[in-house]
C-alpha cells in the first residue's frame, strides 16, 4: 500500500441519520472494526451541532426527515462545503435523485443496500474531498508543453485550454502526480472511479486512449502518457522520436484484441441496486 493510498484509508469521522434497526446494527459492526469515529443520529440535529462533530461525512436516510427533508439536505450542503453527504434512502424517482444531487449531495444510494457499498461509497466521497482540499493549496503541475491547473480542473497547452472531460482531467491530474511512476490498472480505476475494478472492465484503457489522442493532438511535438503492458500507464512527458511517430496501440493486453468502446464511456461503470423500501417524501 503506498502512502497516499494508507492516507485514503485512514479512519473517518461519520454520522448516519437513521432508524432501520437491522441495517444499523451491521453498519455498526462494520464501522468498529475500521475504527472510524460514528454517531448514530435519529433525527435530524442543528447545523451548529454538526459542524461541532468535525465530521468528515454524513450519511442521510430522507425518509427519516419527513416534510423538511430537502430543506435540511440544501441548508446542511450549503453550510458545511467541505462536508461528504450521502443520500441513503428509499425508493425514489429520477427527479428526486437530480435534485438531491443538485442541492449538493455527494453520493446517492438506494435501500435495500449492502453496508459494505454505503462504506465504500464514503470512502470514495473522504477520498474526493481530500484531493479537493490538496488541490486547493498545490500549484500547478508543469510537464512538457501541458501545464495542469488543478485549482480550475483544466489542462493548458501554450495558454490554450484542452477540452478535457471530469474524469479525463482527473486521470491526468493522477498520472502526472505520480511523478514517473507506473500506476496498475487497478489502482487507477480504485482512485479515479471510486471503486473496485470489475474483471474484464477495460474503461482505465479506454479514457487513457481518449486522453492521449486529445494531448498528442494539442501537443504533437511530445508524448506523454507511455503504455507498460500487461501493468498499467506511466507518465513521463518526452520528446516525440520523430515526426508522425503514431500513438501506442491500444490492445487488450490478455487476448490482443482491440480494446472495446463502452456504450457510454462517462457512466459510472457500478450502477446502484434497484431502488426499493421507504419512499423518499
Amino acid at each position: 500500500m503506498t502512502e497516499r493510498t494508507a492516507a485514503d484509508a485512514a479512519p473517518l469521522r461519520l454520522a448516519v441519520i437513521d432508524t432501520d434497526s437491522g441495517f444499523l446494527q451491521v453498519l455498526t459492526k462494520r464501522l468498529e472494526r475500521l475504527s472510524w469515529e460514528h454517531r448514530v443520529l435519529a433525527s435530524a440535529v442543528p447545523l451548529e451541532t454538526v459542524v461541532a462533530m468535525r465530521l468528515n461525512a454524513i450519511v442521510v436516510d430522507l425518509a427519516v426527515l419527513g416534510p423538511q427533508a430537502w430543506d435540511y439536505l440544501e441548508k446542511l450542503c450549503a453550510a458545511l462545503p467541505g462536508l461528504g453527504v450521502i443520500v441513503c434512502t428509499g425508493q425514489s424517482t429520477v427527479a428526486q435523485r437530480v435534485r438531491g444531487l443538485r442541492l449538493g449531495a455527494d453520493d446517492w444510494l438506494a435501500k435495500p443496500c449492502h453496508p459494505e457499498e454505503l462504506i465504500a461509497r464514503v470512502e470514495a466521497v473522504a477520498r474526493r474531498r481530500r484531493r479537493a482540499q490538496a488541490r486547493s493549496s498545490g500549484g500547478p503541475i508543469a510537464a512538457g508543453e501541458i501545464e495542469i491547473r488543478s485549482d480550475r480542473f483544466q489542462a493548458f497547452v501554450r495558454g490554450s485550454s484542452i477540452d478535457l472531460t471530469r474524469r479525463e482531467f482527473e486521470l491526468i491530474e493522477l498520472l502526472a502526480g505520480a511523478e514517473g511512476r507506473v500506476l496498475e490498472r487497478e489502482e487507477i480505476y480504485q482512485r479515479v472511479w471510486g471503486y473496485a475494478m470489475a474483471r474484464g472492465d477495460r474503461s482505465v484503457d479506454v479514457f487513457v486512449r481518449k486522453l492521449r489522442q486529445k494531448l498528442e493532438k494539442a501537443s504533437p511535438d511530445w508524448r506523454y502518457i507511455h503504455t507498460h503492458f500487461g501493468v498499467g500507464y506511466r507518465f513521463s512527458p518526452e520528446p516525440a522520436i520523430a515526426e508522425g511517430t503514431a500513438p501506442e496501440p491500444q490492445t487488450d493486453v490478455v487476448a490482443g484484441r482491440p480494446v472495446p468502446e463502452p456504450a457510454d464511456a462517462e457512466s459510472d461503470p457500478s450502477p446502484s441496486p434497484a431502488a426499493h423500501g421507504a419512499a423518499v417524501p
